[in-house]
């Protein structure tokens, strides 16, 4: 199959609460995005003025308000606060409610959001096996009829998932180094990672990998979706542009610096810390929607099919309004859609 242009919205829970996030991602579809992914967080990358809605309810809620927009989480880890088997059950009851729309985008995790309910937080080899062994547990959940599994990390005794769509719910993979990509290859529906750092990270590291894991199950990059999530600040001045990112300075940290960190007073001060210089690199940050399209447009030639675009912005609805009126458009005339 040949995977169509996709563009989407990140509907961001670390800095909404659920009534007004949820109105925000009924707004995407009604002004053109193609999907919604939703942030899963026990607790946001800022104390103050932060956000964590839970995700599951809150696509249960967006299903039942859209009719067309894919919806999923971007992304969750089923290996820690999540057993997996409980995923598997949540969301063949949502991909039941709403066939077709919805896609479980899974990681290893961090820190913040499993730690603090007395998880040792391991190295990043543990969590990477955890990851593969809870997604074996749920493709057999969803595949067998009774499952008993008694694996490394998960035990599951006599399960049956009794609701499950006729269409299975896509797994994405999410990544930021090798590892996690080839698995993504190999075993994965979906591939998402981030914009914003060095184009070798993508050119020479994640796409080889994802490309590496396909060969090795006989596949190509026409079997799995590429989600790239575009950070993007598109505003009036080059000035308010850049300020929009300060909010969330935390995601300029690098992984050593904020993966072991539990406490969001303290991520707020790590990311205080940053310059906005460092804050605003992740972000396309400009004035001009043209530049917009040929910054983005560069993520589309390396191969992702599927953007999903990340506005910092506290006025989530004029993003949206202004995303769909002259930039989705302009991509999709380029692009196809």
């Amino acid at each position: 199959m040949t995977i169509p242009l996709r563009l989407g919205y990140k509907a961001s829970a670390e800095q909404f609460g659920p009534g007004e996030l949820l109105d925000f991602a009924v707004l995407a579809e009604e002004v053109g995005f193609d999907s919604v992914f939703v942030s899963d967080h026990l607790q946001p990358w800022l104390h103050d003025g932060g956000h964590a809605p839970a995700s599951v309810p809150l696509l249960g809620a967006l299903g039942a308000r859209t009719s067309r927009v894919l919806i999923g989480t971007s992304v969750l880890t089923p290996t820690f606060r999540y057993n997996p088997t409980v995923i598997a059950q949540e969301f063949a009851t949502l991909g039941a409610l709403y066939p077709g729309r919805v896609i479980l985008g899974v990681g290893t995790g961090e820190a913040l959001n499993e730690a603090n309910l007395g998880f040792a937080w391991p190295d990043p080899p543990e969590r990477f096996q955890r990851l593969k062994e809870a997604l074996g547990l749920i493709d057999r959940l969803w595949s067998e009829e009774r499952v008993s599994f008694h694996g490394t990390f998960y035990t599951t005794r006599n399960v049956t998932i009794y609701d499950r769509p006729d269409e299975r719910v896509p797994v994405y993979i999410g990544a930021a180094g090798p590892a996690a990509t080839r698995l993504a290859g190999r075993i994965a529906d979906g591939f998402i990672t981030t914009s914003g750092k060095k184009p070798e990270l993508y050119t020479d590291t994640l796409l080889p990998a994802l490309d590496e894991g396909l060969r090795k199950e006989g596949r190509t990059r026409d079997d799995i979706d590429t989600l790239m999530e575009v950070k993007v600040s598109l505003a009036d001045t080059l000035e308010e542009g850049r300020e929009k990112t300060r909010f969330w300075a935390p995601l300029a940290l690098s992984p050593d610096e904020k993966m072991g960190t539990d406490d969001p007073i303290e991520m707020q001060r790590l990311g205080d810390a940053l310059p906005i210089e460092r804050a605003a690199s992740r972000f396309i940050v400009s004035d001009d929607p043209d530049e917009h399209v040929e910054r983005i447009a560069w993520y589309v030639e390396q191969g992702f099919r599927h953007l999903v675009f990340h506005d910092p912005g506290h006025d989530q609805e004029a993003f949206l309004r202004r995303y769909g009126a002259e930039i989705l458009p302009r991509l999709r005339e380029r692009f196809g859609a």
